[in-house]
């Protein structure tokens, strides 16, 4: 096993516990002490820095997931508004999607920090398609979003060519590979689709701009990761946005991110120094109570996840129905400042169904039922009904204490 050039010149400043370790981290990504409800889910995504899109939609949608988790029942409407394009006309994105993590709600602030990603698609020339006539296609799609934008592809001139759903037609590619150089950006999904706009018209003037060199980027990007985390090893500074260990090597002496050890980890790691100034007053707290999205920027991370919490997830969405353990879209439930069981949910009329929980003992039945009672009354539902339970004596106290 090879050892960083980042560990290898670095000297702790601090050591901490694991308990020390997962408080940073809990409050860094604002699931401990109360919530900003003034900031709202647009601070929570200023905050995180990056907030996961996906598909599947169980309660609601992951993006919409997150900010529930921090904030509690926040309406749905308030957060598709706190993440895109204000509904006044001229109104500047609070946010735009790119790639970090994965396809991410990014906040607009951070659009000049990207410009390493999008210089790195121009200088590949590609990213999965291959456009027949590049120059004419791209061409087509400028002129169209700067006399009629914004639109998604269909109103561009379709997405598909009629095949699989990754048989785009020559204008999707066109439109992406815009989007992936920044030409274009996406400040609003549409039915789920992405709605398309010109950058120098969406972006606000002091923030476009691709002035930042490779390394202040991945420097800022970096130092955004940490806070976010509170405390990470290489590989999860690394993992937050995507970037390679070597990148994170050459920047991280210039972040201001402290070197600490941390119980247990076995890896070096480093700490945001203002969470650790603040962290003697984290203790006594208040401890967040919510199911989690699998893609919640928490846990997105297994190895990680498995490091500070003791807890194994993996998404099982994509596996066989015969082969899953925990179900479709397993929720994690976090309560006490750990993960203490999971659940996978589904709606049937105006009732939230359990089809599948396990709990890691009697003392998490309790905060299971009043996670479930909250969901189901964000998403409208009425009642709650457990299906299976890994435990026959917590599935009658669960039952017990939803109903």
């Amino acid at each position: 096993m090879t050892t960083s050039a980042a560990a290898r010149g670095r000297r702790a400043e601090t050591g901490l516990s694991a308990d020390e370790a997962r408080r940073l981290a809990l409050h860094a990504q604002a699931l401990l002490g109360a919530p900003d409800r003034r900031a709202g889910a647009r601070g929570v995504l200023r905050r995180l820095g990056a907030v996961q899109l996906d598909t599947i939609s169980v309660l609601a949608r992951s993006h919409e997931l997150v900010p529930y988790a921090r904030l509690g029942a926040i309406g749905r409407d308030a957060v598709e508004q706190a993440y895109w394009a204000p509904r006044a006309a001229g109104a500047a994105p609070h946010g735009f999607e790119y790639w970090s993590h994965a396809a991410c709600i990014l906040p607009v602030e951070e659009w000049p920090l990207f410009a390493f990603r999008r210089r790195a698609f121009v200088a590949r020339g590609r990213r999965w398609h291959v456009l027949e006539d590049a120059e004419r296609s791209c061409a087509a799609v400028r002129d169209r979003l700067k006399a009629d934008g914004p639109l998604t592809a269909a109103e561009l001139g379709g997405a598909k060519n009629g095949g699989e759903w990754y048989d785009w037609s020559e204008t999707k590619i066109a439109v992406e590979w815009l989007l992936d150089t920044g030409e274009v950006v996406c400040t609003e999904r549409r039915g789920w689709k992405r709605v398309y706009e010109l950058a120098e018209r969406a972006i606000p003037d002091a923030l476009f701009h691709d002035d930042l060199d490779d390394a202040a980027c991945i420097r800022q990007l970096v130092a955004q990761a940490g806070a976010a985390m509170g405390v990470a090893t290489r590989a999860d500074l690394a993992d937050y946005h995507r970037l390679k260990g070597e990148q994170v090597d050459a920047v991280i002496g210039d972040t201001g991110l402290v070197p600490v050890d941390v119980a247990g980890w076995g890896k070096p790691a480093w700490a945001d120094p203002q969470a650790l100034a603040g962290l003697s007053a984290l203790k006594g707290r208040r401890h967040r109570t919510t199911l989690l999205s699998p893609f919640d920027s928490l846990i997105w991370d297994r190895p990680r996840t498995e490091r500070m919490f003791g807890f194994t997830h993996r998404l099982e969405a994509y596996v066989p129905r015969q082969k899953r353990v925990h179900g479709y879209f397993a929720m994690p439930l976090l309560t006490g400042g750990r993960l203490a069981g999971r659940v996978d949910p589904a709606r049937e009329g105006s009732t939230l169904v359990a089809r599948q929980v396990s709990l890691d003992g009697p003392a998490a039945v309790a905060p299971m039922a009043r996670a479930l009672r909250e969901a189901a009354e964000w998403v409208g539902c009425d009642a709650v009904r457990i299906e299976r339970c890994d435990d026959r004596e917590l599935a009658t106290a669960l039952t017990r204490a939803v109903g």
